[in-house]
């Protein structure tokens, strides 16, 4: 939080100023493992920031005032991150069934997937650094894979594999603007102590610095 005070306090604001009862500085009202902030600006600007565990998020724009409610927008907005299939490589000598990795070649750990097959359940995992190799007495050829990646909830559609890719697959996230948050118009209410922003994710409670 403190990071978050000091960055918003480094930004100079235009000298045309807004008024609302809603600008100030708000800490998240959760914990103790959630930390989080939103800088309501006199200068019609906003910032957020959340760090949850592996989760981190942030966004920028303008806030503008909607009867009794102040709504964000984020500026300018973020292209979320996608997968893209990638050549294979391998990793330790080998080349894993399934390997998703950063666009640099670095293994993405705790990645979500399906392998389907001709016949037979489905295979549900995840991911490790090294990828994921199928068992040595599984000797069935995967025929399409799904991926999905819990923690922004990136997903893609389903990976039909053909006799060319033998069995195998790689992912490449290409995050993009990966973590930015993409409030359009999400609203936020006056509480007694702070307000309270609602998201389709669902609602984040803040507390105004100040007023603890």
């Amino acid at each position: 939080m403190r990071s978050f005070v000091l960055a918003a306090a480094m930004i100079t604001a235009p000298a045309a100023a807004q008024d609302s009862s809603f600008i100030g500085e708000y800490r998240l009202a959760e914990g103790p493992d959630v930390g989080g902030g939103l800088l309501i600006r006199d200068d019609g600007r906003f910032q957020y920031m959340l760090a949850a565990g592996a989760l981190d998020e942030r966004a920028e724009g303008r806030w503008e005032m909607r009867g009794d409610r102040i709504c964000l927008t984020t500026e300018s907005k973020p292209v979320p991150p996608a997968f893209e299939k990638g050549p294979l490589i391998e990793v330790e000598g080998a080349i894993p069934t399934l390997l998703v990795t950063w666009p640099n070649g670095e293994g993405v750990p705790g990645v979500d997937f399906t392998i389907g097959f001709a016949s037979g359940d489905p295979v549900d995992d995840y991911t490790q650094y090294y990828g994921w190799t199928m068992p040595e007495d599984d000797k069935r050829v995967p025929r399409w894979i799904e991926v999905r990646e819990p923690i922004y909830g990136v997903t893609a559609p389903r990976y039909e594999l053909t006799e060319t890719d033998g069995g195998k697959l790689r992912v490449i996230i290409v995050p993009n603007d990966m973590g930015i948050v993409d409030f359009e118009g999400a609203c936020a209410e006056k509480t007694e102590r702070g307000l309270t922003l609602h998201r389709t994710e669902g609602d984040m409670r803040f507390i105004r610095l100040g007023r603890e």
